[in-house]
């Protein structure tokens, strides 16, 4: 049993959260979360904590964010677009209950108020920004460093509030390079 509450987006989320692991859920209902939905978070997060796990796609990353500025502290669990795809869609509830279950364990605590290790220089000595394949880079990276994918400002921003260390960061740059030339 997972002690948080998972945020997911729908019924079907629930669903898939369910077959993979042991936990509780609240769905959203989608991109237009109420205040009603707001204040159950908060108390699930005063009382049990919370993981945000929503779809890899703008409206998920849009929810997350929502969530995020109402209700500090969260965790974040985050698939990767390849294992949260079939036929052609993308969500939770198309991934395996181990693609699930590997997320959940990867999950990553927001810290607000951290100083950041990584710049903006480093994201574009890396390739992140500013490079024709930089969002392929970012793919690969959120992936390794367990923060999902994002444009580069939104990276950088998770880089920080998940105090990605620079030896993290560098390590999973290594590999993003490995993998890439492979």
């Amino acid at each position: 049993m997972i002690r948080e509450v998972i945020v997911v987006e729908g019924r079907e989320d629930t669903a898939a959260i369910q077959r993979a692991v042991e936990a509780d859920t609240i769905e959203t209902g989608g991109s237009a979360i109420n205040q009603e939905i707001i204040e159950r978070i908060k108390l699930a997060q005063e009382r049990r904590g919370v993981i945000i796990f929503t779809d890899p796609d703008h409206p998920g990353e849009r929810i997350r964010s929502i969530i995020s500025q109402h209700v500090p502290g969260c965790k974040h669990a985050f698939l990767p677009v390849s294992e949260a795809r079939r036929k052609g869609e993308v969500g939770v509830e198309h991934a395996s209950p181990e693609a699930i279950r590997r997320a959940l364990s990867h999950v990553k605590t927001e810290m607000p108020e951290a100083e950041p290790e990584i710049t903006m220089e480093d994201l574009r000595a890396c390739g992140l920004v500013i490079h024709p394949g930089a969002a392929a880079r970012r793919e690969v990276m959120g992936i390794l460093l367990g923060i999902g994918h994002a444009n580069g400002k939104t990276f950088l921003k998770r880089c920080r509030i998940f105090q990605i260390t620079r030896e993290e960061f560098w390590k999973a740059y290594t590999q993003m390079e490995e993998t890439l030339h492979e």
